[in-house]
């Protein structure tokens, strides 16, 4: 007879709809645990969450807002059934504490995806220039956040380490569980046979256009390119975009264009049509430390894909294998790059195809959920030796009881 499957209790305000927390959710479901989402949202969007670090925090119609949240995370908490352990979903620097609490009263142990630094966020957008006690407050609770929780999972080494030097923890308290990508939604599109009729070289960008992205570059690089028969098809929105449009403007690009927010499905044709696919090429610390879920969704897809070098990358992906790698903040090696692929259609087949294949064996849901899945297992091992040794060491007469009676609540 089969044990039980382990059971876990996704919990918080995270943000459901994102990626990572899909990903990780939906991971761990595919490597056959069983998750119970105890979730309520909070925040209404990234403005909201940017109002709340610029001071916003001081309205009482905020902490109303939050103190009814928190009441309905415990009421649903108190009626999940029995579970193995409880993982805080991103972001969960505020919900560690009360799951810490929680954890407590049922005796579980606690994990936590940190994902990405808020206090980092809160500088790389500039809230420390309206309202420096805020971030100054971001970092304290951000430091004493990565000291409640039993294990600390984050994406990549380089992402760890700057948390450790930064808050004073230990490297070792993290394990790595990489970003990755759903590959229910990012999937191969055989491309249409027009295809392969002659046309210009497609270079698609999606994404966010956000700072860490460095879209600058990338239009840098069309205007190296204006002469050569290579398109740049841009997708998405964000807060970058106006400039985006104005440097198209200004550089008098003919050879690019945009497009909104695309389907799954339609990104996918997209990608199809495509001849490569950009990552980042930003030089924020964000930027640097992660491997943008953009880099992952174009293997998943199939396509070669060039992006920004970073030890990050260069940690999870080989250059010239599974990914192309050129210079960050550097439009002419970005162009360089997309002119070196264009003349060796056999490098793009080699990327596509083994940038797949390496998706496929370790950044795909599956693979993910199966390296979560063990760094849990060994936080109930753990857990477990330790209650074994501390059942043997010999208790103070007067305190023993009480001190038995508390471990066994």
């Amino acid at each position: 007879m089969n044990p039980r499957p382990l059971k876990v209790c996704y919990f918080g305000t995270y943000r459901a709809e994102y990626s990572r927390n899909r990903i990780m959710i939906e991971g761990l479901r595919q490597a056959g645990v069983e998750v119970i989402e105890c979730h309520e949202a909070l925040w209404h969007g990234i403005e909201d969450r940017v109002q709340l670090a610029s001071g916003g925090w001081r309205s009482p119609k905020v902490w109303a807002r939050i103190a009814r949240t928190y009441a309905r995370v415990v009421v649903r908490y108190a009626n999940v059934e029995d579970h193995d352990l409880v993982v805080v979903g991103y972001p969960g620097q505020f919900d560690v504490f009360l799951a810490r609490l929680l954890c407590f009263v049922r005796n579980k142990p606690l994990a936590w995806d940190v994902f990405m630094s808020i206090y980092l966020i809160s500088l790389e957008r500039g809230l420390d220039k309206r309202s420096k006690f805020t971030v100054d407050m971001l970092r304290r609770i951000e430091r004493a956040a990565l000291r409640t929780a039993d294990l600390l999972i984050h994406d990549t080494f380089e992402y760890a380490k700057w948390l450790a030097s930064k808050h004073g923890v230990s490297p070792e308290a993290f394990h790595l569980v990489p970003t990755g990508a759903d590959d229910r939604v990012y999937r191969p599109v055989a491309p249409a046979a027009a295809m392969q009729e002659p046309r210009p070289f497609r270079v698609l960008y999606f994404g966010t256009f956000i700072p860490n992205h460095g879209i600058r570059y990338v239009l840098e690089a069309a205007r190296y390119l204006k002469k050569v028969n290579v398109e740049f098809e841009l997708v998405g929105e964000g807060p970058e975009r106006e400039m985006a449009l104005a440097l198209v403007r200004e550089y008098q690009l003919t050879n690019v264009s945009f497009k909104d927010w695309l389907s799954s499905a339609e990104l996918s044709v997209a990608a199809a049509r495509a001849d490569v696919v950009l990552g980042a090429f930003g030089t924020t610390p964000q930027s640097l430390m992660t491997v943008q879920n953009k880099i992952y969704e174009g293997l998943a897809m199939a396509r070669p894909v060039i992006t920004g070098d970073s030890p990050a990358v260069r940690d999870s992906l080989r250059h010239g294998e599974q990914v192309y790698v050129c210079a960050r903040a550097d439009g002419l090696a970005l162009a360089q790059a997309i002119d070196s692929l264009r003349e060796q259609p056999e490098l793009r087949s080699k990327l596509a195809e083994q940038g797949h294949r390496v998706f496929r064996e370790r950044y795909a849901l599956r693979p993910i959920g199966v390296t979560f899945r063990s760094h849990l297992e060994g936080l109930l091992e753990r857990r477990t030796e330790l209650g074994q040794r501390r059942e043997k060491r010999p208790a103070h007469p007067a305190l023993g009881g009480r001190i038995a009676r508390l471990w066994r609540f």
